[in-house]
């Protein structure tokens, strides 16, 4: 009898022992360990971030960091956190949120436009992945790169063609380039190597005029017109005479590319730089903007006229007036800056 009921006494405390280690076990690993409203937060783990800090980062999210800190010494994942973006949904336990956190790396979507220089596009990409803007700009200078690909310092900003791209938030300066490197290549297919070949410019050279038809009109309907007067200019060899490229020397020389300056004056078209082309016959040494893809094309596919100058047109903002020869030019350009004194633009 004695024995029977020792028995029972066993079998009682290792069924509470039982139930209590089931509790502790699903507590650890299958409950809910969430505490935040939305559907979804997502983490940002950078390089070399340890454990401890990844839990700091996780505090105001869990219901239990003792608890997520047990489940993860289970799993092995305190030693083995991997940088990256990472998504917890709302009601997942712990099991849910480190398998999360070891294996899916989600990736981002990378935006870029009308960067005039290198500086402001690695400042624009910092925003959206990991590394600093210094590092991206480091990455995107290396004389090493730029002169095994075919740039130099004042043609770099041609590798880089604005638009969306997919990249794991962590992914390195290095490997961000290089992406840039092939999507620049993709887009320079034969067919629009043989376009830039018979107009005697390589690809570089088609970007830097690019970049002028873009900062000139933003109607994009307009711009294989303006391109085609440029296109005329280089084959009877004038210069270009381009004002955004005189506004670009400008900023360039105060190193101020915030200024805005809607007047060009007739001072501005005598200074000194390799980007003004009142001063030198040809194109700039490199592009004075980020082109968007609609101006590359525009360039490449311009308008066959005879048409040597143009200037904004007053009464249909946005466009532009056109001229054959210098007597019509100066008649539209007496229009325009006529409308500029009423309207005391005079910077």
């Amino acid at each position: 009898m004695y024995r029977r009921k020792l028995l029972l006494v066993i079998v009682a405390i290792g069924l509470v022992f039982g139930l209590y280690f089931v509790y502790l076990f699903n507590k650890t690993f299958f409950w809910d360990n969430t505490r935040f409203d939305q559907e979804v937060i997502y983490l940002y783990i950078g390089d070399g971030e340890t454990f401890e800090s990844l839990c700091a980062q996780l505090t105001p999210y869990l219901k239990s960091v003792s608890d997520f800190k047990l489940a993860a010494e289970k799993k092995g994942y305190t030693s083995r956190v991997k940088p990256g973006k990472y998504a917890i949904e709302k009601g997942s336990d712990n099991n849910e949120i480190i398998n999360s956190l070891r294996s899916r790396n989600l990736t981002v979507k990378v935006t870029f436009n009308n960067q005039e220089r290198l500086e402001n596009l690695a400042g624009r990409v910092a925003e959206q992945i990991a590394p600093d803007s210094l590092s991206l700009l480091i990455a995107f200078r290396d004389a090493d790169f730029l002169s095994n690909k075919g740039f130099t310092q004042e043609n770099a900003l041609s590798m880089y063609l604005p638009n969306t791209y997919e990249f794991f938030w962590n992914t390195s300066t290095t490997n961000f380039r290089d992406k840039m490197w092939k999507s620049y290549r993709d887009f320079w297919t034969e067919e629009r190597i043989n376009k830039a070949n018979r107009l005697g410019l390589d690809t570089n050279e088609v970007i830097s005029l690019a970049a002028i038809v873009h900062k000139e009109t933003l109607a994009r309907d307009e711009r294989p017109r303006v391109a085609g007067v440029y296109v005329n200019r280089l084959k009877k060899r004038m210069k270009l005479q381009a004002d955004p490229t005189v506004i670009y020397a400008l900023k360039f020389k105060y190193q101020n590319f915030d200024t805005v300056i809607k007047r060009v004056l007739y001072k501005d078209l005598k200074i000194k730089s390799p980007f003004n082309t009142y001063r030198n016959r040809g194109l700039p040494p490199g592009p004075i903007t980020m082109p968007d893809i609609s101006a590359i094309d525009a360039v490449l596919n311009y308008e066959k006229h005879n048409y040597l100058y143009f200037v904004a047109n007053p009464d249909n903002p946005g466009y532009h007036l056109f001229a054959i020869n210098g007597r019509g030019h100066a008649k539209n350009k007496k229009r325009y800056t006529d409308w500029l004194n009423r309207n005391s633009v005079y910077r």
